[in-house]
């Protein structure tokens, strides 16, 4: 029996992995960055103060590498490290005003190629499709952290 979820999974993640979309994003934004750092900036001006450790399972990424790249980041002047608040010997990231503007820039851009990605949905099938998907990467963080190895 053919897997319909798992196979749109996988065309979903192609997609979103090929550098050809991410290129255009940053191009429709305005932004000029390294493709492997925007991420790393997106998240974290949605999610900061974040540790590297954390920034790193959330990209799917070796944390010496992260590590690298937020200094990278750090040193454009994207992102500053500090201390965390709760664990003085934890290095947290923190996105700059100049690393916010990208991220709103970013934000905007990938919500205009959303608007026309999606051109021909209703809005109850937008709203539905944000609502399952949320659900489906809530409910897969918990299965990782319980019975995945996370």
């Amino acid at each position: 029996m053919k897997n319909d979820l798992h196979e749109a999974l996988m065309d979903l993640v192609g997609v979103v992995n090929r550098p050809q979309p991410d290129q255009h994003l940053l191009k429709l934004a305005g932004v000029s960055l390294d493709r492997a750092l925007f991420p790393l900036l997106v998240r974290v001006g949605l999610r900061g103060p974040i540790g590297v450790v954390e920034l790193a399972e959330l990209v799917g990424r070796d944390h010496s590498t992260v590590s690298r790249q937020v200094a990278k980041l750090e040193s454009l002047g994207l992102v500053r490290r500090r201390a965390g608040d709760t664990d003085a010997r934890v290095r947290e990231a923190v996105v700059t005003p100049a690393g916010q503007a990208m991220v709103d820039a970013i934000g905007q851009a990938r919500s205009r190629m959303y608007a026309s990605v999606l051109a021909h949905w209703t809005e109850e099938e937008k709203a539905t499709l944000t609502h399952l998907l949320r659900r489906l990467a809530d409910d897969a963080k918990v299965w990782v952290k319980e019975e995945g190895g996370g």
